[in-house]
């Protein structure tokens, strides 16, 4: 009985710890480019990919397929209508901390394509509808 009143305020510990890093960060807007999939069980869903995901030749010498990768984002300019688009202003190891309380980044996972993996890469969207976002020029 011990272990299980210990297990659950770990766990509800955690779960505030994730609820509270979603309230408090700040919310960005990645420029983006849909593929469109359908699967039977799930629906229509967008996998979008995002431009930051693109690791520049420079810096891809720091990185192995696996490793955690810290995106640094700053704004790059308006989006019409939707805020501001924020891009990738430099690419750092996984061990990296914050080093300005203002800094905006984003952790992800280099793959063996080269490319990081974010896990915010598949967009569930009314049925009927994901040809549209596929066909979009600006996502």
């Amino acid at each position: 009985m011990f272990f299980a009143i210990v297990a659950l305020q770990l766990v509800g510990l955690v779960a505030f710890v994730k609820q509270y890093a979603i309230a408090t960060g700040t919310e960005v807007i990645l420029q983006g480019a849909p593929v469109d999939p359908r699967s039977l069980m799930q629906g229509d869903y967008a996998i979008l990919e995002y431009e930051i995901a693109v690791v520049p030749d420079r810096y891809k010498v720091f990185f192995e397929s696996g490793d955690d990768v810290i995106v640094v984002l700053t704004k790059q300019g308006l989006l019409t209508n939707r805020g501001e688009v924020w891009g990738a202003m430099e690419y750092l190891t996984g061990d990296w901390g914050p080093r300005l309380r203002n800094e905006v980044f984003i952790r992800g996972q280099m793959q063996s394509n080269g490319r990081i993996d974010f896990g915010i890469g598949t967009y569930f969207v009314p049925e009927g509808t994901g040809r549209a976002v596929e066909l979009a020029g600006d996502v």
